[in-house]
């Protein structure tokens, strides 16, 4: 008889056992879906979503990991087998995650997503009442054996590595006027920079002519799969509109071609036109895009 059980995250060895879930469980084609590795590392470097996460295991074996991340979103993986007998623990664990910071009637979603051909987790979704919204993140490639173009800036900037801690803060700070949002602190961008992924001569900055910092570019590879990518991009307000996103993904392409990469890879909110023409005059193609899914908790 099977009996499943379920604890607390503990510690960076369950890190390593939600990694392991992964490779086991998740099928091939959407082995680089998010989260993969550096994601789920700067997401449990917060207390928050340490608490919010949860292991189940048939007997000894993990089968299924959880969590809930500061966006209010579900994270999962859980055995084929056992989808049916854990999936509705898991969608109850997401949405007590969700109440634990709700005042009295008041109301939050908890939201999830999943690549828009990935069918089983849609159905899991759908089963569990999850409602598809209008949202999506579009995922755009461009194979680095076509030619580059030189990237070319307005009088008076430059393009550099990042400095180390000592930018940390400007680029914090350039990233929540490009985005309008609060969420880029200090402290997650030096989260970031921790991860085991995280590579500083590919964390590429603008420099505008009065010293400040312009705008961003977190370029990263894949070494295993010859995949480089080039982001997320941020160029603050000030600067916007003068190509300064434009140059950095030329850049950030040429030293991910330079590390021997064969493409370089890109995600954008499906409402930032803006952020797709730029790299659609650069050679991205659109390669497909991920769904949101929200679900009401009271």
């Amino acid at each position: 008889m099977t009996t499943i059980s379920s604890r607390a995250y503990k510690d960076e060895i369950d890190l390593q056992v939600i990694l392991n879930l992964i490779a086991r469980t998740r099928p091939a084609k959407h082995i680089n879906d998010y989260p993969v590795r550096v994601d789920i590392e700067e997401n449990l470097a917060s207390a928050v979503v340490r608490s919010n996460t949860r292991l189940w295991f048939d007997e000894d074996r993990p089968v299924a990991w959880a969590y809930v991340d500061l966006f209010n979103n579900l994270r999962w993986e859980v055995e084929n087998r056992l989808d049916e007998t854990i999936g509705t623990e898991i969608v109850e664990w997401g949405q007590s995650c969700i109440r634990k910071t709700l005042a009295e009637n008041q109301a939050a979603t908890l939201d999830a997503s999943c690549r828009e051909d990935y069918c089983e987790r849609i159905s899991f979704l759908i089963k569990h009442g999850f409602s598809q919204t209008a949202d999506t993140t579009v995922h755009l490639m461009r194979p680095l054996s076509e030619p580059i173009p030189a990237a070319a800036l307005p009088q008076g900037f430059m393009i550099r590595a990042i400095h180390g801690k000592d930018d940390a803060e400007a680029v914090a700070a350039s990233h929540r006027a490009a985005f309008g949002t609060e969420y880029m602190t200090t402290e997650s961008r030096l989260v970031i920079m921790s991860t085991s992924e995280y590579d500083s001569s590919l964390d590429l900055v603008v420099i505008a002519p009065d010293g400040s910092i312009a705008g961003n570019c977190i370029c990263s590879v894949n070494e295993k799969e010859k995949k480089g990518f080039t982001d997320p991009i941020s160029i603050h307000p000030k600067f916007q509109g003068i190509g300064l996103a434009r140059a950095l993904l030329l850049t950030g392409m040429r030293l991910l071609k330079e590390r021997g990469m064969d493409s370089a890879r890109l995600g954008t909110s499906g409402y930032n036109t803006t952020m797709q023409k730029t790299a659609q005059s650069v050679g991205f193609t659109i390669e497909y895009k991920t769904i949101w899914f929200s679900k009401e908790v009271h």
